[in-house]
């Protein structure tokens, strides 16, 4: 019988998890963003048991990646992340909003195993010795742009980011909205990054779909211009009551419900009007 490429032996499974390309090596270039919005937009949009800490901000990061698989041999993608700063149990980071990436290789493994907000999206990302201009595109719509200046450089740095998501599954049930009681995962971002202060602007577009302009800037806090290296991990911190997440679950959709509702609306306005 011919290979057949549906089925993996024990031997290439190993290989594929070894291949993982959440542990690759990667040279990672980003511009990243903090801008100070409005603090009860800030604790309206945070799904329990998430809480907003005493500085209402929002983070944007940036980033072309190059995953080397091989020598010779890499992969570039497009990704970045909007998200609203949080606490829960004692550890800050940013609860994710949304998280485009421009390969669906990227969307698929971080929704299904992290459950990251990842969607499909156009992501440009533009870097001379002095300029870093990037942008996100989806639906035909550039709602997110950073542009800015390098200034002085910051030195190298070691941290780890930290930040929230929930993985979840809709239900098939229509009697309820999801298969299982959602789990609040605590993603572990460690990076080592050559870092330079920037100066710039951070604009956000109107867009049906990817609503961020709801979050509006206030002022900008730090943008930094980072080139080195990035290892992400997640784990599981807790589950939370599916009512907890339901009111917030289609931010990770393409929302088409009040552009129908509109349309749903318009066209009963005008059954009800007598024909002249």
């Amino acid at each position: 019988m011919a290979k057949l490429r549906y089925v993996k032996t024990p031997a290439e499974l190993a290989i594929a998890a070894k291949l993982n390309p959440e542990f690759l090596p990667n040279t990672t270039r980003q511009v990243r963003a903090v801008y100070a919005t409005d603090p009860e937009v800030v604790a309206a949009i945070l799904p329990p048991p998430l809480r907003p800490t005493d500085r209402p901000e929002v983070g944007i990061t940036i980033s072309r990646v190059s995953m080397h698989l091989a020598p010779g041999f890499d992969i570039d993608i497009g990704a970045a992340v909007f998200g609203v700063r949080t606490t829960y149990d004692g550890v800050e980071g940013l609860y994710m909003v949304t998280m485009p990436m421009s390969t669906e290789s990227a969307v698929v493994g971080g929704r299904e195993t992290f459950g990251e907000p990842k969607k499909l999206a156009q992501v440009d990302f533009q870097h001379t010795e002095d300029a870093v201009s990037a942008s996100i595109t989806r639906q035909g719509v550039t709602y997110i742009e950073v542009h800015g200046r390098v200034q002085e450089p910051l030195g190298h740095r070691s941290f780890t980011d930290y930040s929230y998501c929930f993985k979840c599954l809709p239900a098939l049930d229509k009697g309820k909205a999801l298969e299982f009681d959602p789990l609040l995962v605590r993603l572990e971002w460690r990076q080592q990054f050559a870092v330079s202060r920037m100066t710039g602007e951070v604009i956000l577009r109107e867009s049906p779909f990817d609503p961020v302009v709801d979050l509006p800037v206030r002022s900008l806090v730090s943008m930094t211009y980072e080139e080195g290296t990035s290892h992400s991990s997640g784990k599981v911190v807790r589950s939370i009551p599916a009512e907890w997440l339901v009111p917030y679950l289609h931010q990770r959709y393409d929302d088409i419900t009040p552009m129908l509702a509109a349309l749903a609306e318009r066209d009963a306005g005008g059954a009800a009007q007598p024909h002249a």
